[in-house]
């Protein structure tokens, strides 16, 4: 490589630790929401889960943590296994919004599963509270 190889280098995330599935698969998706797209409802992923914010802004929401908005440019990751992805729509009322995701995918399990309104009442208490509206 050129000598300053480097400098063309910006590292946008980083995760540890991470728990790989034995015999796991890769994935690499492209999701496009449209204009207000609530997203995919509320699901897991068997192995780790890393995003990226190609355009627009994604409403992100895992387990245990408040829910944020992640703007093109920015990252997320999942840890995978039993954490519960809640929000993964689209930000933005008036523009699209498209993300890459690199998963993880553990052998024999589907890519994501949807998490049951009885499974979600369960675990209400380790959900972080809602945001107030006013």
């Amino acid at each position: 490589m050129p000598e300053g190889w480097h400098a063309a280098v910006t590292v946008l995330q980083e995760a540890a630790p991470i728990a790989v599935p034995e015999g796991a698969t890769a994935m690499t998706i492209r999701v496009e929401w449209e204009p207000g797209a609530p997203g995919t409802p509320p699901h897991r992923h068997f192995g780790p889960a890393f995003g990226y914010v190609i355009e627009g802004a994604v409403r992100f929401e895992l387990e245990g943590e408040p829910e944020r908005v992640v703007e093109a440019g920015g990252t997320f990751w999942e840890p995978g296994g039993d954490v519960i992805h809640y929000q993964d729509g689209n930000a933005l009322a008036d523009a699209r919004t498209r993300f890459v995701v690199v998963m993880m995918c553990a052998p024999g399990r589907p890519m994501l599963e949807l998490v049951d309104e009885g499974e979600l009442a369960e675990r209400a208490h380790l959900r972080a509270p809602r945001p107030t509206t006013t």
